[in-house]
């Protein structure tokens, strides 16, 4: 049944509510008003048939990945211009589910690691310990034994560098150097030195060991008192798509690996800006690439070393072959001057928390909930999309990089049952959620193969899952 619609949301509201000087919700919709999608009949990647096809397999909300897509993006990162040598590295924090892994494995794409879990986590899906690079801002306790079973892992500040030399003392145990450069570059933030949260180099970041420590001779004297191997180098900027910043790091970075003559690889990181609306850009690999392939011959001229080329991408390669597809399961509005129209998805910040985190924004695309392309409707309506958290800031639609206040989005008008696909929730969604919040349970995640078929390659988590690890306390009170 189709549940008060926007038309009789209005009736109700000059009926009932003319105290409250009401607005004129049909006001609100027009078959003229310009659709904020790419294609009013499709997503990124999936139609209303597929869509539906995703909730039948494995209910709403879900998290559906596009092979077809997946596999794009892995060619473009593979072709990324290289010198001497090229390994593509996928921070596996983007997305880490076990499929996706395995697919990137099997196009030769290494892993990023950011913890120790993350590393044995990667091993546990197949990826050999030797194709896991490990960059963390807290150093395990068992990095050794992850060493010894062939994870390169690149020392993130000086106390890590220090904990390394002492478990490998005299072995000539080969590590990499992680340097701040001292630019960053965020996909929020225009400034390259300022604080972002998307912005990992620079004097407002704690990532990796600061640019003057390694030119100073603090780094290399401890690289000198344990006998270590600096093997390799590794840079990251963070979220950005500055060719110039880009290049500059890479020239900075070079300088760095003269001071080893025993350094074999630049690793620039990843961060590589991928627009998810219209009229976001992208970054053009290419682009960003010539330069830097460039400079490492210039390197190669200058020292007689041919030094290979690590990128790092995680948003490049999963942000736009992902998208949540949720079910609108209610409809509320309020009046005045100030009043909406407001869509309550079953799903939120527990799933997407990028826009409530970064005020991001993510293209949403409403689709009947028959799951019929001939069921699309042409009506459109000025809405706010909010998550199904007892929470405020569970927002889907805030103002463009202010997480704090909310943003009408002109939609396909919506009714309770309706489909809501979220595009561009492959990278930083699954992986980064608040979920189990309200204890709703962690949302399940399918691959939809080139045919249009989902799979399901994570299933719903249930209930009693949430609280298994709790204990019962007795005699306490």
């Amino acid at each position: 049944m189709r549940i008060l619609s926007t038309t009789a949301l209005f009736l109700f509201a000059t009926s009932s509510c003319t105290a409250f000087n009401p607005v004129n919700l049909k006001a609100r919709h027009s078959v003229t008003s310009a659709l904020h999608m790419a294609n009013p009949n499709k997503s990124v990647f999936l139609t209303p048939e597929s869509a539906k096809a995703c909730i039948d397999l494995a209910g709403s909300p879900v998290y559906a990945y596009s092979l077809e897509k997946l596999e794009e993006n892995a060619n473009a990162c593979l072709a990324f211009p290289n010198a001497y040598g090229l390994t593509v590295r996928y921070a596996m924090k983007a997305s880490p589910n076990s499929s996706i892994l395995k697919y990137f494995n099997s196009r030769g794409i290494h892993i990023d690691a950011s913890s120790g879990y993350e590393a044995r986590r990667a091993m546990s899906a197949g990826i050999p310990a030797e194709n896991i690079s490990l960059s963390t801002q807290e150093l395990p306790s068992d990095f050794a034994e992850l060493v010894k079973m062939g994870v390169k892992v690149n020392a993130c500040s000086v106390s890590q560098l220090e904990r390394f030399g002492q478990a490998f003392a005299g072995t000539g145990q080969k590590v990499g150097i992680r340097v701040n450069p001292g630019v960053g570059s965020g996909g929020f933030s225009a400034s390259t030195t300022a604080f972002s949260k998307t912005n990992v180099g620079g004097p407002s970041s704690s990532f990796g060991i600061w640019h003057e420590l390694v030119s100073d001779g603090t780094v290399p004297d401890i690289v000198t008192k344990y006998g270590l191997t600096v093997e390799r180098i590794h840079t990251h900027i963070g979220s950005g798509s500055d060719p110039g910043i880009w290049q500059q790091v890479a020239s900075k970075s070079l300088s760095f690996c003269k001071l080893w003559s025993t350094v074999e690889s630049l690793n620039l990181g990843g961060g590589y800006k991928v627009g998810r609306n219209a009229g976001e850009p992208t970054t053009d690999l290419q682009e960003i690439g010539q330069p830097v392939k460039e400079a490492f011959k210039k390197f190669a001229e200058e020292t007689g070393r041919e030094l290979r080329l690590e990128i790092e991408p995680g948003t490049y390669l999963v942000a736009m072959a992902g998208a949540l597809v949720s079910t609108i399961q209610d409809k509320v509005f309020t009046t005045g001057d100030s009043g909406h129209v407001f869509l309550k998805l079953d799903a939120g910040m527990t799933d997407v928390l990028r826009p409530s985190l970064y005020g991001a924004i993510h293209p949403i695309t409403i689709f009947p909930g028959s799951g019929k392309s001939s069921d699309v409707g042409s009506e459109t309506e000025n809405v706010v999309v909010v998550g199904h958290c007892c929470e405020s800031g569970d927002l889907m639609t805030p103002k463009p990089g202010e997480p704090e206040d909310l943003a009408e989005r002109t939609l396909r008008l919506a009714e309770i049952g309706d489909i809501a696909v979220m595009d561009g929730s492959g990278a930083y969604c699954s992986g980064m959620s608040t979920k189990n919040y309200n204890s709703f349970p962690e949302a399940p995640e399918v691959l939809v193969d080139k045919e249009g078929k989902p799979h399901l390659i994570r299933k719903r988590q249930l209930l009693e899952q949430i609280y298994q690890n709790e204990l019962d306390l007795a005699g306490v009170f």
